[in-house]
Parts: structure tokens; sequence; C-alpha cells
């Protein structure tokens, strides 16, 4: 029997473990660690509150999770609870799916200041995560400023603009429901490095921006280059263009009609955060662009700032006994080997790129060069010796059952148009799990 133990219970890992099951059938036994008493990773804590139907492929990771050969086992610290060499030695694989939890800094000044967050910190405060639940950001100031051009961003500007009837139906936590529906802020301004064309967000995405009850998107025509260019686009990346078409064609009274505005500060880049002990304010130098690149202008420029949130990237957790890619914040790897029954897959491969789907062909791509690598195993002990070492170490691990009582006790404690409300800290969780 083949023993895999992949660490991290997100899209990746699951995608990995069920690759494990097609590739050996009931010749495997995949064991899923995670930190957290609860599964799915960035579909739990990452993916926007208000986008349910994006986190409807957890249904499919539960598929795999009730199957015979793929045990969950949450509440357990890799690298702390448990070496790597110790789970090397268990196993006959250890495949890394940990994903890119830490925000990637911008390295500016400033960047100290009260009320700057990263999007993982920000995002994981309004989802819910244990590690952010009491970052309480101070949302009583006019203006918000959100670095950055991508779907996260776009995320971080949607929700700091909705209004609380528009969270019906999100699974939101209250104590950020609550903070936003007491929000003064009425400006939101994006900060983007580059112009229109370059935008990472998707259409999809960016469309929602256009009907929202109390807020507005506002783009500058000259900011947009000649319609002609558009056809040189691909077509994903012309129709967020149309969108952003459409923000700029509307009028005075259509802006008037709702209190709240989310601007597009294009050919923008920050290089200072500025205030005294809490920001109040972004340096911008003006760019342009040469070759596809940003480059600056020498034009500087300052924006009202009374919280700002860097949506720039994100960066894997380094883990004792993995090498680590410090620059490109991953776990070193060659195509996502890392050394003799190591490797990893997903975002600590490759980096936060691509969608959710993404990371399935990643997962199977990984099991391939594992079946090339293991043949059929070395017999070794799995989960049976994680148990008892478990037992002498006193390390109170979950198992998925656990999760579903953790998950009914959400359920039931769900506000009336919301389809649960998360327990934010890891002791709520183990007691909803039977185990305090």
């Amino acid at each position: 029997m083949r023993q895999i133990a992949v660490v991290g219970s997100g899209p990746a890992g699951y995608y990995t473990a069920e690759a494990a099951q097609k590739q050996w059938g009931d010749g495997v036994e995949v064991d899923i660690y995670d930190f957290l008493p609860v599964p799915y990773g960035l579909i739990r804590t990452g993916v926007a509150p208000d986008h349910q139907s994006i986190k409807g492929v957890s249904r499919r990771y539960e598929a795999t999770s009730l199957s015979d050969n793929v045990r969950f086992v949450g509440n357990v610290m890799v690298g702390t609870d448990i070496s790597v060499e110790e789970l090397r030695g268990l196993y006959d694989a250890v495949i890394f799916a940990t994903g890119a939890p830490n925000d990637r800094e911008l390295g500016l000044p400033g960047e100290e200041l009260a009320n700057v967050y990263g999007s993982a910190a920000f995002v994981g405060w309004y989802n819910g995560h244990p590690h952010f639940a009491n970052l309480n950001p101070d949302l009583s100031g006019k203006t918000a400023v959100v670095i950055g051009a991508g779907n996260v961003a776009l995320d971080v500007a949607r929700i700091m603009a909705k209004t609380r009837a528009e969270f019906g139906g999100s699974d939101i936590v209250n104590h950020a429901l609550d903070l936003l529906d007491a929000s003064g802020i009425e400006r939101i301004v994006f900060v983007v490095r580059r112009g229109p064309h370059e935008i990472a967000m998707t259409p999809k995405e960016l469309g929602e921006l256009g009907h929202l009850e109390q807020a507005s998107p506002v783009v500058e025509p000259a900011d947009l280059p000649p319609e002609s260019d558009d056809a040189a686009l691909e077509p994903g990346q012309r129709k967020s263009v149309t969108h952003l078409r459409a923000f700029a064609a509307l009028s005075d009274a259509d802006r008037a009609a709702k209190p709240r505005r989310v601007e597009f500060d294009f050919f923008a880049s920050p290089i200072a955060f500025l205030g005294d002990g809490k920001v109040e304010a972004v340096e911008v130098e003006r760019t342009k662009l040469e070759g596809g690149r940003a480059v600056g202008t020498g034009e500087t420029y300052k924006i009202p700032a009374d919280i700002v949130v860097g949506c720039i990237g994100y960066r894997t957790s380094p883990v004792a006994g993995v090498p680590f890619d410090d620059k490109g914040g991953i776990f070193a790897n060659d195509e996502g080997r890392i050394s003799e029954g190591l490797y990893c897959v997903g975002w600590a491969r490759r980096g936060p790129s691509g969608t959710i789907g993404t990371n399935r062909p990643d997962g199977f791509a990984i099991v391939e060069k594992v079946a090339a690598d293991i043949g059929e195993g070395a017999g070794k002990a799995g989960f049976d010796g994680f148990a008892a070492l478990a037992a002498e170490r006193a390390i109170d691990f979950v198992e998925f059952h656990h999760w579903q009582e953790i998950d009914k006790a959400e359920v039931a404690r769900a506000r009336e148009d919301a389809p649960r409300e998360k327990f934010v800290t890891m002791e709520a969780m183990m007691s909803a799990a039977g185990k305090a």
C-alpha cells in the first residue's frame, strides 16, 4: 500500500488526493494534514463571502474526503507538532499544498503605519480566519486606498462598498459585517501601476462594480486608449476593458445617485505611506508605459487615505526542513520535486497564479511524478504511525467527522440570511468538534 501525506487542505491538496485515487485506486492511502481544524483552505478563508457559487466546489472535496482511502487530519502543524523528517519516515511521499497565505510586502516607507494592511490580513478578517479575526480595522474615515489591479483588489473594494442588505446570502462573519455596516467610507481608490489594457481583473468580477446599490465606479476617459486598440486584446481582457469604458461613460447624474465612489487611478505607483502613527495619505508617482512596463515619470501627488489595503500578491510560509526560494516566495523545487520523497504543488510550487481550477492539472502532474518515483511503495506506516506519535505527544488532531460537527454548528448559528456563521477561533472550532 502506498502512503501519501498531503500538507494543506485547500484546492491543490484535494485535487492532489483526487489524482492519487485516479492513479492507484485502492492501492493508496492519502492523509491530508492542515493546521486548522477545518478543511478547504482558501475556499473557506480566501474566496469572497459574496461569491457562494465558487465555494460550491467544496462539495467535490467533501466527496473525496468521504472516500475510504482519503483522511483529513486537522489541527496539526507540520514542522512544529511533527517534523518534515518524521513525516517522510511515515510516508512514501510528502506533498506540500500549503498555498501562499502570507502577504507580499510592498517594501515602502510608512508600511508599518496603523491601518495599512495586506490583503491576506484584510480578507482573512472578513472571512473569519483565526489568525486575522481580531484585526479590527478602523473604517471610520472617508477614503480607502486599494493597491492592485487583480481580482483580490476587486474583492476588497467591493466588500467595502456594499450595503448590509447586499451581503444577504453570503457567509461574511458577523464581526466584519457589523463594522462594515457602520463604515464611514465614501471613496475607494484603486491605485494601478499600469493602464486599462494591463489590468488582471476578470470581466465577471469587474462587471459587479456596475451593479452595486450605493457605489458607482469611476474611470477617467482620458486614461483609456483608443477603442480601436481593444481589438488586439484577448477576449476576456477585451470584455474587462469594455466594462471600464462603460464606467467612464456614466453620467454625473448616475454617479450622484449613489453616495460612494469606486475610482480607478491608472498609471499610478505608490512610493510612500504618510501619517503620524496612522496612515493619512499615500504618496504616488505618475507612471507611463515603456515596452509594457510601468516606469516613473517623476511627477508625484498625494491621495488622502484613512485605510490602505495592498493587494500585490502572496508568499508561501517557510517550513523547517523544506528548502525555500525566498525571492520567489515558494518552496525551492524542480517542477514540483523538492528532494527525495518531498514535493510541492499549487501556489506553494508556482506562486499565486491561475484560478482554483488551475490546481487540478497541477495535482495530476505531481502525482505522475510521485508514481514514477515511489513505485509500489515501501510499506511505510502512514497514518497508523502518525496516530501513535500523536498519542505520545498529546496532539489533539481532528478528522473529517469532527469537521462535520463544526459544519453543522456553524450552519445552526447562522443569521437568517446567511448559509453559516463561522467560528473564528481555534478554541471555538475544537469545542464544536467535541474536542474541548
